[in-house]
């Protein structure tokens, strides 16, 4: 099944996901690539879906009732096998439920739905968590897609990130164990957000709290690539130096902080569903030609 892929068509786009991860691996439109290819050589990722946490966790593990538990980066979702619930020509539905692997490392009793739905210049992504247990559900979602970034339009002020509202944002920096740091390095003044490949030496940029459901990013090369969100109150825009592409993350919750002791259920910007409860988060991607 993890060789499988999942072809969706509407008009003249397409996409491709994989039930591992539910990861959205290819999107065109009139045969424009708009995701990162998995180079290995840069990242070998495309647009991974994180659960049941967003980054890294301190000392590598999640504390529930006391017991420590490992959780990778990011969480074990964009690494594990989804069933595909129903599928048409432009929409699918897949889904990951608990089992013994993720209760070694998870000890929830949960169901994470993924839907994504083509149109002719987007995709719509819907994110249903639900808790079916008898205890409380801690969880977080991210959506971390990368999108090419052509080294040859790569120069400081001619490609832009652009968010909805010019409030000023709070700049934090993951330190080299992927922790944030407390204190903000910097701000962004101003809704624009000038990129160049110099800029990420020291990683990602991390916008807590970003003011903003929408942000647009506008490569030199033309186009215009818009994100809007419901229920994701977090921005990170993140690549390596020398990869040419551009990923830019949406989280409903936060990184452990680096001085962060406590249980999962008290990690920052978590969400906790109660037994029987069901929470729903949104995305849409959508690319207008220059």
């Amino acid at each position: 099944m993890t060789g499988d892929t999942i072809p969706l068509r509407c008009a003249d786009a397409t996409v491709t996901i994989t039930p591992l991860g539910a990861e959205l691996t290819s999107w065109q439109i009139n045969g424009r690539e708009l995701i990162w290819h998995r180079d290995p050589q840069h990242w070998a990722r495309s647009a991974p879906i994180l659960f049941p946490v967003v980054g890294a966790s301190a000392g590598g593990a999640v504390k529930v009732d006391g017991k420590s538990y490992p959780m990778p980066q990011h969480g074990f979702a964009r690494d594990s096998v989804f069933d595909v619930i129903e599928q048409d020509g432009d929409f699918v539905l897949l889904r990951l439920a608990d089992n013994a692997q993720t209760r070694e490392r998870y000890p929830f009793a949960f169901s994470f739905a993924v839907r994504y739905t083509l149109s002719d210049d987007g995709i719509a992504i819907a994110f249903e968590v639900t808790n079916p247990g008898t205890a409380p559900l801690p969880y977080q979602i991210g959506y971390h897609p990368a999108f090419p970034w052509p080294f040859a339009t790569r120069r400081a002020g001619h490609d832009a990130v652009t968010f909805a509202t010019g409030a000023p944002r709070a700049i934090l920096r993951p330190d080299a164990k992927g922790l944030l740091k407390r204190k903000a390095d910097d701000s962004l003044s101003g809704g624009r957000m000038e990129l160049s490949a110099a800029m990420f030496d020291k990683g990602a940029f991390v916008f807590a709290d970003a003011h903003s459901d929408k942000v647009v990013f506008t490569p030199a090369c033309g186009g215009e690539l818009g994100i809007t969100t419901e229920g994701f109150p977090h921005v990170a825009v993140w690549t390596k130096p020398d990869a040419p592409f551009i990923s830019i993350e949406q989280w409903t919750g936060l990184p452990d902080w680096d001085d962060f002791t406590g249980e999962l259920s008290e990690r920052a910007s978590v969400s906790v569903l109660p037994p029987g409860g069901a929470a729903h988060h949104a995305i849409a991607l959508r690319y207008s030609a220059a």
